[in-house]
């Protein structure tokens, strides 16, 4: 549980179609997480497929892959103590309708094929999913100003 835990966030189209990014970054700063990473991308099948290829033998990996590109998804990294356990909290339930209200899902999203969000499920597959998604050299490591009102322990 080090302050600099980094998970991988991503708005998916639904999200930035319907204008979400913003709320999005502002609930995880809200919260204390700092902005390693951002990009708006549109990827190519290929990288999608290597993104969820531990999806890929369910029946709807297709049809996620094919709503992966219809449109742009912002990219995101967010680090500290305990990001990606946090930041799944923060999106909600991967099923919409069981998300609570205040999360992302809970308040923006109804289908689960819709859900706004993706977040990394770990520290192994956010290390994984960042590489994938950003280079070395595109992930910034900075001290936020803020980080001793953040943290009581580094």
């Amino acid at each position: 549980m080090s302050a600099n835990e980094q998970t991988f966030i991503a708005v998916k189209p639904d999200g930035v179609q319907r204008g979400l990014v913003g709320d999005i970054i502002s609930r995880f700063e809200k919260r204390g997480y700092k902005l390693a990473a951002i990009k708006l991308v549109t990827p190519s099948k290929e990288h999608l497929e290597k993104h969820y290829e531990d999806l890929s033998d369910k029946p709807f990996f297709k049809g996620l892959v094919t709503y992966m590109l219809s449109g742009p998804i912002c990219a995101m990294v967010w680090e500290g103590r305990d990001a990606c356990k946090t930041g799944r909290m923060i999106l909600g339930a991967t099923n919409p309708l069981a998300s609570n209200p205040g999360t992302i899902r809970g308040d923006y999203a109804i289908d689960v094929g819709r859900n706004v969000c993706h977040g990394s499920d770990g520290v192994e597959s956010a290390k994984k999913e960042i590489a994938l998604w950003f280079g070395k050299d595109e992930v910034i490591s900075y001290k936020q100003s803020q980080f001793d009102w953040i943290y009581e322990k580094p």
